[in-house]
Protein backbone atom coordinates (compact mmCIF):
# COMPACT_ATOMS: atom_id res chain seq x y z
CA UNK A 1 0.00 0.00 0.00
CA UNK A 2 1.05 3.62 -0.38
CA UNK A 3 3.05 4.90 2.57
CA UNK A 4 0.97 7.94 3.43
CA UNK A 5 -1.31 7.84 6.48
CA UNK A 6 -4.15 7.59 7.03
CA UNK A 7 -5.16 5.10 4.37
CA UNK A 8 -7.90 6.22 2.00
CA UNK A 9 -10.64 4.27 0.23
CA UNK A 10 -12.77 5.38 -2.71
CA UNK A 11 -16.04 3.47 -3.19
CA UNK A 12 -18.10 3.82 -6.37
CA UNK A 13 -21.66 2.52 -6.16
CA UNK A 14 -23.75 1.37 -9.08
CA UNK A 15 -27.41 0.35 -8.86
CA UNK A 16 -30.05 0.11 -6.16
CA UNK A 17 -30.52 1.36 -2.61
CA UNK A 18 -29.32 -2.01 -1.32
CA UNK A 19 -25.99 -1.30 -2.97
CA UNK A 20 -25.92 2.19 -1.47
CA UNK A 21 -26.52 0.62 1.93
CA UNK A 22 -23.85 -2.05 1.31
CA UNK A 23 -21.29 0.59 0.32
CA UNK A 24 -21.92 2.41 3.57
CA UNK A 25 -21.34 -0.82 5.46
CA UNK A 26 -18.09 -1.44 3.56
CA UNK A 27 -16.82 2.00 4.53
CA UNK A 28 -17.67 1.44 8.20
CA UNK A 29 -16.06 -2.02 8.24
CA UNK A 30 -12.88 -0.69 6.62
CA UNK A 31 -12.88 2.28 8.99
CA UNK A 32 -13.23 0.10 12.08
CA UNK A 33 -10.84 -2.70 11.11
CA UNK A 34 -8.17 -0.91 9.06
CA UNK A 35 -8.68 2.78 9.94
CA UNK A 36 -9.52 3.75 6.37
CA UNK A 37 -10.95 7.18 5.66
CA UNK A 38 -13.00 8.07 2.57
CA UNK A 39 -11.23 9.59 -0.44
CA UNK A 40 -12.91 12.25 -2.54
CA UNK A 41 -11.35 11.03 -5.81
CA UNK A 42 -9.93 7.74 -7.10
CA UNK A 43 -6.58 9.47 -7.55
CA UNK A 44 -6.38 10.07 -3.79
CA UNK A 45 -7.08 6.48 -2.70
CA UNK A 46 -5.02 3.53 -1.55
CA UNK A 47 -7.98 1.21 -2.15
CA UNK A 48 -10.60 1.44 -4.91
CA UNK A 49 -13.87 -0.46 -4.47
CA UNK A 50 -16.42 -0.87 -7.27
CA UNK A 51 -19.83 -1.98 -5.97
CA UNK A 52 -21.55 -3.28 -9.10
CA UNK A 53 -25.14 -3.87 -10.24
CA UNK A 54 -26.23 -6.46 -12.82
CA UNK A 55 -29.85 -5.39 -13.29
CA UNK A 56 -29.23 -3.13 -16.27
CA UNK A 57 -28.08 -4.12 -19.75
CA UNK A 58 -24.35 -4.50 -20.34
CA UNK A 59 -23.64 -4.29 -16.62
CA UNK A 60 -20.44 -6.32 -16.98
CA UNK A 61 -19.23 -4.02 -19.76
CA UNK A 62 -20.00 -0.97 -17.62
CA UNK A 63 -17.98 -2.42 -14.76
CA UNK A 64 -15.08 -3.28 -17.07
CA UNK A 65 -15.13 0.25 -18.47
CA UNK A 66 -14.70 1.72 -15.00
CA UNK A 67 -12.03 -0.83 -14.12
CA UNK A 68 -10.18 0.07 -17.31
CA UNK A 69 -9.77 3.61 -16.04
CA UNK A 70 -8.66 2.40 -12.65
CA UNK A 71 -6.11 0.12 -14.32
CA UNK A 72 -4.29 3.23 -15.51
CA UNK A 73 -4.07 4.48 -11.93
CA UNK A 74 -2.67 1.13 -10.82
CA UNK A 75 -0.07 1.25 -13.59
CA UNK A 76 1.18 4.49 -12.03
CA UNK A 77 0.91 3.15 -8.46
CA UNK A 78 1.44 -0.64 -8.36
CA UNK A 79 0.67 -0.77 -4.63
CA UNK A 80 -2.89 0.52 -5.27
CA UNK A 81 -5.47 -2.16 -4.49
CA UNK A 82 -8.69 -2.69 -6.47
CA UNK A 83 -11.70 -4.64 -5.17
CA UNK A 84 -14.90 -5.46 -7.04
CA UNK A 85 -18.11 -6.31 -5.16
CA UNK A 86 -21.85 -6.42 -5.79
CA UNK A 87 -23.95 -8.43 -8.19
CA UNK A 88 -21.65 -8.43 -11.22
CA UNK A 89 -18.86 -9.75 -9.00
CA UNK A 90 -21.20 -12.42 -7.62
CA UNK A 91 -22.34 -13.40 -11.11
CA UNK A 92 -18.91 -13.54 -12.71
CA UNK A 93 -16.73 -14.70 -9.81
CA UNK A 94 -13.27 -15.86 -10.95
CA UNK A 95 -14.21 -15.13 -14.58
CA UNK A 96 -13.92 -11.44 -13.77
CA UNK A 97 -10.22 -11.90 -13.07
CA UNK A 98 -9.75 -13.40 -16.52
CA UNK A 99 -10.97 -10.12 -18.04
CA UNK A 100 -9.38 -7.86 -15.42
CA UNK A 101 -6.33 -9.65 -13.94
CA UNK A 102 -5.19 -6.45 -12.23
CA UNK A 103 -8.13 -6.70 -9.77
CA UNK A 104 -7.02 -7.81 -6.31
CA UNK A 105 -10.27 -8.89 -4.63
CA UNK A 106 -13.67 -10.09 -5.91
CA UNK A 107 -16.49 -10.42 -3.37
CA UNK A 108 -20.27 -10.75 -3.42
CA UNK A 109 -23.04 -8.86 -1.61
CA UNK A 110 -23.18 -11.57 1.06
CA UNK A 111 -19.43 -11.53 1.76
CA UNK A 112 -18.72 -7.81 1.97
CA UNK A 113 -17.94 -8.25 5.66
CA UNK A 114 -14.87 -10.29 4.60
CA UNK A 115 -13.34 -7.46 2.57
CA UNK A 116 -10.59 -6.63 5.14
CA UNK A 117 -9.69 -10.33 5.47
CA UNK A 118 -9.62 -10.78 1.70
CA UNK A 119 -7.30 -7.79 1.35
CA UNK A 120 -5.00 -9.27 4.01
CA UNK A 121 -5.01 -12.62 2.24
CA UNK A 122 -4.14 -10.83 -0.99
CA UNK A 123 -1.11 -9.23 0.67
CA UNK A 124 0.01 -12.46 2.33
CA UNK A 125 -0.33 -14.69 -0.72
CA UNK A 126 0.43 -12.24 -3.51
CA UNK A 127 -2.57 -13.64 -5.42
CA UNK A 128 -6.03 -12.21 -6.14
CA UNK A 129 -8.79 -13.39 -3.78
CA UNK A 130 -12.37 -14.38 -4.67
CA UNK A 131 -15.28 -15.03 -2.28
CA UNK A 132 -18.78 -14.94 -3.76
CA UNK A 133 -20.48 -17.43 -1.43
CA UNK A 134 -23.98 -17.03 0.05
CA UNK A 135 -23.59 -17.52 3.81
CA UNK A 136 -27.11 -17.29 5.21
CA UNK A 137 -26.74 -14.82 8.07
CA UNK A 138 -23.01 -14.15 8.41
CA UNK A 139 -23.26 -10.71 6.80
CA UNK A 140 -25.79 -9.47 9.35
CA UNK A 141 -23.74 -10.85 12.24
CA UNK A 142 -20.68 -8.93 11.04
CA UNK A 143 -22.36 -5.57 10.50
CA UNK A 144 -20.64 -2.70 12.32
CA UNK A 145 -22.47 -0.79 15.02
CA UNK A 146 -24.90 1.67 13.39
CA UNK A 147 -23.63 5.22 13.08
CA UNK A 148 -25.64 8.31 12.32
CA UNK A 149 -24.68 10.17 9.15
CA UNK A 150 -27.78 12.35 8.98
CA UNK A 151 -31.41 12.44 10.10
CA UNK A 152 -32.33 9.47 7.86
CA UNK A 153 -31.00 5.91 7.97
CA UNK A 154 -31.40 2.68 6.03
CA UNK A 155 -31.85 -0.52 8.04
CA UNK A 156 -31.42 -3.77 6.13
CA UNK A 157 -33.84 -6.40 7.42
CA UNK A 158 -33.47 -9.14 4.81
CA UNK A 159 -31.24 -10.21 1.94
CA UNK A 160 -31.78 -12.09 -1.28
CA UNK A 161 -34.86 -13.11 -3.20
CA UNK A 162 -36.77 -16.38 -3.58
CA UNK A 163 -39.28 -15.25 -6.21
CA UNK A 164 -37.25 -16.16 -9.33
CA UNK A 165 -38.97 -13.87 -11.80
CA UNK A 166 -37.93 -15.06 -15.24
CA UNK A 167 -36.16 -11.80 -16.16
CA UNK A 168 -34.29 -11.16 -12.90
CA UNK A 169 -30.72 -12.06 -11.95
CA UNK A 170 -31.01 -11.08 -8.27
CA UNK A 171 -31.72 -14.59 -6.82
CA UNK A 172 -28.58 -15.83 -8.56
CA UNK A 173 -26.37 -12.97 -7.38
CA UNK A 174 -27.72 -12.34 -3.86
CA UNK A 175 -29.07 -15.78 -3.00
CA UNK A 176 -32.32 -16.91 -1.37
CA UNK A 177 -34.25 -14.72 1.05
CA UNK A 178 -32.62 -14.55 4.48
CA UNK A 179 -34.32 -12.64 7.31
CA UNK A 180 -32.48 -10.73 9.98
CA UNK A 181 -33.55 -11.47 13.57
CA UNK A 182 -36.37 -9.21 14.74
CA UNK A 183 -34.62 -8.27 17.99
CA UNK A 184 -31.44 -7.28 16.13
CA UNK A 185 -33.40 -4.96 13.83
CA UNK A 186 -35.16 -3.30 16.77
CA UNK A 187 -31.86 -2.86 18.59
CA UNK A 188 -30.38 -1.08 15.58
CA UNK A 189 -33.42 1.16 15.25
CA UNK A 190 -33.17 2.11 18.96
CA UNK A 191 -29.47 2.91 18.59
CA UNK A 192 -30.10 5.07 15.53
CA UNK A 193 -32.97 6.88 17.24
CA UNK A 194 -30.81 7.67 20.27
CA UNK A 195 -28.11 9.07 17.96
CA UNK A 196 -30.52 11.54 16.36
CA UNK A 197 -31.97 9.66 13.40
CA UNK A 198 -35.57 10.68 12.75
CA UNK A 199 -36.49 8.62 9.68
CA UNK A 200 -35.97 4.88 9.20
CA UNK A 201 -36.18 3.07 5.85
CA UNK A 202 -36.36 -0.71 6.06
CA UNK A 203 -34.56 -2.36 3.14
CA UNK A 204 -34.86 -5.71 1.39
CA UNK A 205 -35.16 -7.11 -2.12
CA UNK A 206 -38.73 -8.12 -1.16
CA UNK A 207 -38.91 -6.25 2.10
CA UNK A 208 -42.57 -7.04 2.73
CA UNK A 209 -41.79 -10.77 2.75
CA UNK A 210 -39.87 -10.26 6.01
CA UNK A 211 -40.60 -12.74 8.82
CA UNK A 212 -38.78 -13.59 12.04
CA UNK A 213 -39.62 -15.33 15.31
CA UNK A 214 -39.45 -13.18 18.46
CA UNK A 215 -40.59 -14.17 21.91
CA UNK A 216 -42.32 -17.22 20.49
CA UNK A 217 -44.37 -15.27 17.94
CA UNK A 218 -43.90 -15.01 14.19
CA UNK A 219 -43.27 -11.35 13.37
CA UNK A 220 -43.50 -9.57 10.04
CA UNK A 221 -42.88 -6.14 8.53
CA UNK A 222 -46.09 -4.70 9.97
CA UNK A 223 -44.86 -5.64 13.46
CA UNK A 224 -41.56 -3.87 12.80
CA UNK A 225 -43.46 -0.78 11.72
CA UNK A 226 -45.67 -0.76 14.83
CA UNK A 227 -42.74 -1.26 17.23
CA UNK A 228 -40.66 1.39 15.46
CA UNK A 229 -43.55 3.87 15.49
CA UNK A 230 -43.71 3.49 19.28
CA UNK A 231 -40.24 5.05 19.57
CA UNK A 232 -40.85 8.73 20.23
CA UNK A 233 -37.72 9.97 18.48
CA UNK A 234 -38.63 8.29 15.19
CA UNK A 235 -40.88 10.60 13.20
CA UNK A 236 -41.20 8.79 9.88
CA UNK A 237 -40.95 5.21 8.61
CA UNK A 238 -40.50 3.94 5.06
CA UNK A 239 -39.75 0.56 3.44
CA UNK A 240 -38.60 -0.61 0.00
CA UNK A 241 -38.85 -2.61 -2.23
CA UNK A 242 -42.14 -4.52 -2.02
CA UNK A 243 -43.51 -7.43 -4.04
CA UNK A 244 -47.26 -7.37 -4.81
CA UNK A 245 -47.86 -10.99 -3.80
CA UNK A 246 -46.49 -10.27 -0.30
CA UNK A 247 -48.75 -7.25 0.27
CA UNK A 248 -51.33 -8.54 2.75
CA UNK A 249 -54.00 -7.22 5.10
CA UNK A 250 -51.63 -6.59 8.02
CA UNK A 251 -49.35 -4.34 6.02
CA UNK A 252 -52.24 -2.52 4.38
CA UNK A 253 -53.64 -2.04 7.89
CA UNK A 254 -50.37 -0.45 8.99
CA UNK A 255 -50.92 2.33 6.46
CA UNK A 256 -54.30 2.99 8.06
CA UNK A 257 -53.13 2.74 11.68
CA UNK A 258 -49.67 4.32 11.80
CA UNK A 259 -49.41 8.04 11.07
CA UNK A 260 -45.61 7.75 11.17
CA UNK A 261 -45.65 5.36 8.21
CA UNK A 262 -45.00 7.58 5.18
CA UNK A 263 -47.88 7.76 2.68
CA UNK A 264 -45.72 6.28 -0.07
CA UNK A 265 -45.35 2.78 -1.47
CA UNK A 266 -43.13 1.53 -4.27
CA UNK A 267 -44.95 -1.50 -5.70
CA UNK A 268 -43.39 -2.84 -8.93
CA UNK A 269 -46.02 -3.76 -11.54
CA UNK A 270 -43.63 -4.61 -14.44
CA UNK A 271 -46.44 -5.12 -17.00
CA UNK A 272 -50.15 -4.45 -17.42
CA UNK A 273 -50.67 -7.63 -19.45
CA UNK A 274 -51.64 -10.83 -17.66
CA UNK A 275 -50.01 -12.87 -20.41
CA UNK A 276 -46.70 -11.08 -19.95
CA UNK A 277 -46.95 -11.21 -16.15
CA UNK A 278 -47.31 -14.98 -16.42
CA UNK A 279 -44.27 -15.19 -18.70
CA UNK A 280 -42.38 -13.04 -16.19
CA UNK A 281 -43.44 -15.46 -13.40
CA UNK A 282 -44.62 -12.57 -11.26
CA UNK A 283 -47.30 -14.61 -9.48
CA UNK A 284 -50.22 -12.15 -9.69
CA UNK A 285 -52.71 -10.84 -12.22
CA UNK A 286 -53.57 -7.25 -13.08
CA UNK A 287 -56.92 -7.71 -11.33
CA UNK A 288 -55.15 -8.73 -8.12
CA UNK A 289 -52.78 -5.78 -8.42
CA UNK A 290 -55.71 -3.39 -8.96
CA UNK A 291 -57.48 -4.82 -5.92
CA UNK A 292 -54.48 -4.25 -3.68
CA UNK A 293 -54.09 -0.68 -4.92
CA UNK A 294 -57.77 -0.03 -4.25
CA UNK A 295 -57.47 -1.35 -0.69
CA UNK A 296 -54.29 0.65 -0.10
CA UNK A 297 -55.90 3.89 -1.23
CA UNK A 298 -58.94 3.18 0.90
CA UNK A 299 -56.65 2.71 3.90
CA UNK A 300 -54.54 5.79 3.10
CA UNK A 301 -56.25 8.23 0.71
CA UNK A 302 -53.13 10.42 0.44
CA UNK A 303 -50.93 7.48 -0.61
CA UNK A 304 -48.39 8.17 -3.36
CA UNK A 305 -47.86 5.02 -5.43
CA UNK A 306 -44.70 4.47 -7.49
CA UNK A 307 -43.80 1.49 -9.62
CA UNK A 308 -41.38 -0.28 -11.99
CA UNK A 309 -42.30 -1.14 -15.58
CA UNK A 310 -40.50 -3.16 -18.26
CA UNK A 311 -41.09 -2.47 -21.95
CA UNK A 312 -40.25 -4.97 -24.70
CA UNK A 313 -40.32 -8.25 -22.77
CA UNK A 314 -39.96 -11.18 -25.22
CA UNK A 315 -43.25 -11.84 -27.00
CA UNK A 316 -44.85 -8.52 -25.99
CA UNK A 317 -47.45 -7.65 -28.63
CA UNK A 318 -49.07 -4.34 -29.46
CA UNK A 319 -52.08 -5.55 -27.47
CA UNK A 320 -49.94 -6.36 -24.42
CA UNK A 321 -48.37 -2.92 -24.53
CA UNK A 322 -51.75 -1.18 -24.90
CA UNK A 323 -52.97 -3.07 -21.81
CA UNK A 324 -49.97 -1.75 -19.89
CA UNK A 325 -50.61 1.78 -21.11
CA UNK A 326 -54.28 1.56 -20.14
CA UNK A 327 -53.53 0.22 -16.67
CA UNK A 328 -50.91 2.89 -16.04
CA UNK A 329 -53.43 5.58 -16.97
CA UNK A 330 -56.11 4.03 -14.75
CA UNK A 331 -53.90 3.68 -11.68
CA UNK A 332 -52.34 7.17 -12.01
CA UNK A 333 -48.91 6.43 -10.54
CA UNK A 334 -47.07 9.29 -8.88
CA UNK A 335 -43.68 8.38 -10.34
CA UNK A 336 -42.40 5.34 -12.21
CA UNK A 337 -39.11 3.76 -13.14
CA UNK A 338 -39.24 2.58 -16.74
CA UNK A 339 -36.83 0.02 -18.21
CA UNK A 340 -36.22 -1.43 -21.64
CA UNK A 341 -36.06 -5.21 -21.31
CA UNK A 342 -32.54 -6.57 -21.61
CA UNK A 343 -31.71 -10.27 -21.22
CA UNK A 344 -29.67 -11.23 -18.19
CA UNK A 345 -27.42 -14.23 -18.85
CA UNK A 346 -28.57 -17.29 -16.92
CA UNK A 347 -32.17 -16.18 -16.45
CA UNK A 348 -35.07 -18.14 -18.01
CA UNK A 349 -36.28 -15.13 -20.01
CA UNK A 350 -32.93 -14.89 -21.80
CA UNK A 351 -33.86 -17.96 -23.86
CA UNK A 352 -37.44 -16.93 -24.66
CA UNK A 353 -38.39 -16.61 -28.36
CA UNK A 354 -39.93 -13.60 -30.14
CA UNK A 355 -37.70 -10.73 -29.05
CA UNK A 356 -39.25 -7.32 -29.64
CA UNK A 357 -37.32 -5.42 -32.36
CA UNK A 358 -35.29 -2.49 -31.03
CA UNK A 359 -37.12 0.26 -32.97
CA UNK A 360 -40.47 -1.01 -31.64
CA UNK A 361 -39.15 -1.31 -28.09
CA UNK A 362 -37.93 2.28 -28.14
CA UNK A 363 -41.18 3.54 -29.67
CA UNK A 364 -43.19 1.87 -26.90
CA UNK A 365 -40.76 3.15 -24.30
CA UNK A 366 -41.16 6.73 -25.49
CA UNK A 367 -44.97 6.49 -25.54
CA UNK A 368 -45.15 5.09 -22.03
CA UNK A 369 -42.56 7.55 -20.71
CA UNK A 370 -44.62 10.45 -22.04
CA UNK A 371 -47.64 9.21 -20.09
CA UNK A 372 -45.63 8.60 -16.92
CA UNK A 373 -43.95 12.02 -17.09
CA UNK A 374 -47.35 13.67 -17.52
CA UNK A 375 -48.68 11.82 -14.47
CA UNK A 376 -45.66 12.80 -12.37
CA UNK A 377 -46.02 16.46 -13.29
CA UNK A 378 -49.77 16.41 -12.58
CA UNK A 379 -49.16 14.87 -9.15
CA UNK A 380 -46.57 17.53 -8.29
CA UNK A 381 -48.78 20.39 -9.45
CA UNK A 382 -51.62 19.15 -7.26
CA UNK A 383 -49.36 19.79 -4.28
CA UNK A 384 -49.11 23.52 -4.96
CA UNK A 385 -50.71 25.41 -2.08
CA UNK A 386 -50.53 22.42 0.26
CA UNK A 387 -48.53 22.31 3.48
CA UNK A 388 -46.19 19.35 3.70
CA UNK A 389 -43.97 18.07 6.51
CA UNK A 390 -40.35 18.04 5.36
CA UNK A 391 -37.49 16.34 7.18
CA UNK A 392 -34.57 18.65 6.37
CA UNK A 393 -31.68 16.49 5.16
CA UNK A 394 -29.17 18.83 3.57
CA UNK A 395 -28.16 22.40 2.84
CA UNK A 396 -26.36 23.90 -0.13
CA UNK A 397 -22.56 23.99 -0.12
CA UNK A 398 -22.42 27.47 -1.59
CA UNK A 399 -25.61 28.72 0.05
CA UNK A 400 -26.25 27.13 3.47
CA UNK A 401 -29.74 28.63 3.50
CA UNK A 402 -30.75 26.53 0.47
CA UNK A 403 -32.38 23.61 2.30
CA UNK A 404 -33.71 20.32 0.94
CA UNK A 405 -35.63 17.42 2.39
CA UNK A 406 -38.29 14.87 1.54
CA UNK A 407 -41.95 15.02 2.42
CA UNK A 408 -44.18 12.02 3.04
CA UNK A 409 -44.70 11.00 -0.58
CA UNK A 410 -40.91 10.91 -1.04
CA UNK A 411 -40.63 14.04 -3.18
CA UNK A 412 -37.66 16.28 -2.60
CA UNK A 413 -38.69 19.75 -1.46
CA UNK A 414 -36.36 22.73 -1.88
CA UNK A 415 -36.81 25.89 0.17
CA UNK A 416 -34.91 28.64 1.95
CA UNK A 417 -34.31 28.58 5.68
CA UNK A 418 -31.81 28.62 8.50
CA UNK A 419 -29.13 25.87 8.44
CA UNK A 420 -29.97 25.06 12.07
CA UNK A 421 -33.15 23.40 10.73
CA UNK A 422 -31.07 20.44 9.51
CA UNK A 423 -32.35 17.22 11.03
CA UNK A 424 -35.72 18.69 12.03
CA UNK A 425 -39.22 18.31 10.63
CA UNK A 426 -40.64 21.59 9.32
CA UNK A 427 -43.86 22.66 7.61
CA UNK A 428 -43.37 23.95 4.07
CA UNK A 429 -45.98 25.44 1.77
CA UNK A 430 -45.53 24.17 -1.79
CA UNK A 431 -45.26 27.01 -4.31
CA UNK A 432 -44.15 25.10 -7.41
CA UNK A 433 -44.61 21.52 -8.61
CA UNK A 434 -41.94 20.17 -10.96
CA UNK A 435 -41.74 16.65 -12.47
CA UNK A 436 -39.16 15.38 -9.97
CA UNK A 437 -39.32 17.78 -7.04
CA UNK A 438 -41.28 20.48 -5.27
CA UNK A 439 -40.32 24.02 -4.35
CA UNK A 440 -41.74 25.91 -1.42
CA UNK A 441 -41.22 28.16 1.57
CA UNK A 442 -41.58 27.85 5.31
CA UNK A 443 -45.28 27.85 6.13
CA UNK A 444 -46.43 31.27 7.34
CA UNK A 445 -43.31 33.16 6.33
CA UNK A 446 -44.71 34.55 3.08
CA UNK A 447 -47.89 35.84 4.70
CA UNK A 448 -45.89 37.49 7.49
CA UNK A 449 -43.52 39.17 5.06
CA UNK A 450 -46.42 40.22 2.81
CA UNK A 451 -48.20 41.78 5.78
CA UNK A 452 -45.06 43.70 6.71
CA UNK A 453 -44.68 44.85 3.11
CA UNK A 454 -48.31 46.02 3.00
CA UNK A 455 -47.88 47.99 6.23
CA UNK A 456 -44.75 49.62 4.88
CA UNK A 457 -46.56 50.61 1.72
CA UNK A 458 -49.47 52.12 3.67
CA UNK A 459 -47.06 54.02 5.92
CA UNK A 460 -45.40 55.60 2.91
CA UNK A 461 -48.72 56.97 1.54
Amino acid sequence: MRSRQPKRVYIETQGCQMNVYDSGQMLEILRETEAYLPAERPEDADLLVLNTCSVREKAFDKALSRLGRWRLLKAEHPDLRIAVGGCVASQEGPALLARAPFVDVVFGPQTLQRLPALLSEREASGRPQVDVRFPAIEKFDALPAPRRSGPCAFVSIMEGCSKYCSFCIVPYTRGEEANRPFADVLAEVWTLAESGVREITFLGQNVNAYQSDWRGVRRDLSDLIHYTAAIDAIQRIRFTTSHPIELGDRLIGAFREEAKLAPHLHLPLQSGSDRILMAMKRGYTTLEYRSKVRRLRAARPDLALTTDLIVGFPGETDGDFEETLDLVQDLAFDQSFLFLYSPRPGTPAASLPDPVPDPLRHERFDRLKTTLDRQALAFSRKRVGQRVSVLVERSGEKDPSALSGREGSNHWVHFTGSPDLLGTMVEVEVTQGLPNCLKGQRAGIESMSSTSHDRAQRASL
